[in-house]
């Protein structure tokens, strides 16, 4: 594909008109048209608005694309993740996962991924499965797995969770309030100084970070992109030092640290 063709899949990708594109950039739309003909090609100060504008880089707009590649949303049915969650729940007899299973499965009913139509349940399920993957069978994180988001995007109090104090406490760490650019630094040390207190969440947490990581090409702008790449830089390394303090978990923390700092590169070098 040519830069001219790029600009204009970027743009109905984002469901644009060539006239919306004109107005942010200060330019005609004749002169949009133009590039998507391939006319003639922006030039450099044009070229970096434009990246701004459709929240991309620079290299997605000017690289020929030869080749194209399919993607996918979601890699596991997210019944299918279910059913094998609350089997291995029985089997090891994980009482209060068997209930924060069905109570995250309908507290997020409805609720989808960030710029997709994966439910939200996905998620959660995602990180128990990949904390049951490192043979982790603790009730306390399993279950915890399943509620993380429960409190901070469905509403839902931690004294209502159907579970133990414990994963109640778990859950309360890793909700956060709402943040705004003037206290955001504020609040996050704040909730990251609280999940270092306990293992468990800092491992729960490490777990949803790595899944995060996977969905942010397509589910984050650039800027959030940016943004998480900082935060996890500043705070993951701690979280992954409290992990393997705890000898059990030594072998997670060295794969949750791998998958974390291999993404880490990668996004950096995409960037």
């Amino acid at each position: 594909m040519s830069i001219g063709s790029n600009i204009k899949s970027l743009r109905e990708e984002r469901k644009l008109t060539q006239e919306q594109i004109a107005e942010a950039m200060g330019v005609s739309f004749q002169a949009v048209s133009a590039w998507e003909r391939d006319e003639y090609k922006p030039d450099v100060d044009k070229l970096i608005r434009l990246a701004e504008v459709l929240d991309v880089s620079i290299s997605a707009i000017a690289e020929e694309k030869r080749k194209t590649f399919k993607t996918k949303e979601a890699i596991y049915n997210w019944e299918h993740m279910k059913t094998y969650v609350k089997t291995t729940a029985k089997n090891f007899k994980l009482y209060n996962t068997l209930k924060a299973v069905d109570y995250a499965t309908e507290a997020h009913a409805g609720q989808k991924r960030k710029r997709s139509v994966v439910p939200y349940i996905y998620h959660p399920l995602i990180l128990a499965c990949h904390a049951l993957s490192m043979d982790i069978t603790e009730d306390e994180i399993i279950a915890a797995c399943l509620l993380h988001d429960v409190v901070e995007d469905c509403g839902r109090r931690p004294e209502d969770l159907p579970v133990s104090d414990e994963i109640r406490e778990i859950v309360t760490l890793l909700t956060h309030e709402k943040t705004t650019d003037d206290n955001r630094d504020e609040v996050m040390e704040s909730y990251y100084k609280g999940i270092l207190s306990n293992p468990k969440a800092a491992l729960v947490k490490c777990l949803d970070r790595c899944n995060n990581m996977t969905t942010m090409s397509w589910g984050l702008s650039r800027d959030r992109i940016y943004r998480m790449i900082k935060e996890t830089e500043e705070y993951y390394p701690a979280l992954i030092k409290v992990i393997k303090s705890t000898p059990e978990y030594n072998s997670a923390a060295w794969l949750l640290n791998y998958q974390i700092e291999s993404m880490l590169d990668i996004y950096k070098r995409l960037m």
